[in-house]
């Protein structure tokens, strides 16, 4: 058997030159245009343009889809309540039912909650009631506050008034209230009674 000296020997053969590839920028001007924002500028823009936190911003943006759900919900409203809101009510949920987001709730119900709360229609708390009941019943958010007596009073003046009268009404009841005031919380249900105020369920 004869000894192996040269590359040859080993039958390794050169590859040849390739040709320059030449691009025309055009080109990569096009397949850049056509590209979709990535993730990490996605991020960057959630945190600049409505004020989330890093940790809101990488949820948001950890799905293409749930990034989409978030801006179509933020509407015209506060981006850093409406990403909370979507983080810790909506996405919450529809975990744990194993669906979409936008399978339980479509982003205009999530627009026209946050409008009631932004507005002082209603507070945060009946603001997760309402959210329940359209899940629920698929009603409208608006007409479930309007039906439901769920509108906060707002008018102090009103509020005052009722809690004056009350007290008028019911001297006996004052009375054992100062004794015991535990019995305090009588008065309330009165007030709210008076005023159309819904009560708030406790867990």
């Amino acid at each position: 058997m004869r000894s192996k000296e040269e590359a040859h020997d080993y039958r390794y053969f050169p590859d040849p030159d390739l040709l320059p590839l030449e691009i025309e920028q055009g080109w990569v001007d096009a397949i850049k245009a056509s590209l979709p924002e990535l993730p990490d500028a996605k991020k960057a823009r959630f945190i600049a343009d409505y004020g989330v936190t890093e940790y809101d911003a990488g949820v948001l943006t950890a799905e293409a889809d749930l990034a989409d759900y978030f801006e179509e919900s933020v509407g015209g409203g506060d981006g850093k309540k409406t990403a909370n809101w979507v983080i810790n009510e909506v996405l919450g949920r529809a975990n744990k039912a194993d669906i979409a987001p936008r399978q339980l709730v479509a982003p205009s119900a999530n627009t026209a909650i946050m409008a009631m709360v932004s507005s002082g229609e209603i507070s945060s708390r009946i603001a997760k009631d309402v959210l329940e009941i359209h899940i629920d019943t698929g009603r409208d958010p608006a007409e479930i506050v309007e039906t439901e007596g769920m509108k906060q009073v707002t008018d102090t003046g009103a509020i005052e008034a009722a809690v004056a009268r009350i007290i008028a009404e019911n001297p006996a009841q004052v009375e054992k209230a100062r004794a015991n005031p535990k019995l305090a919380g009588w008065f309330v249900g009165q007030v709210m009674k008076a005023t159309g105020a819904r009560p708030i369920p406790r867990p």
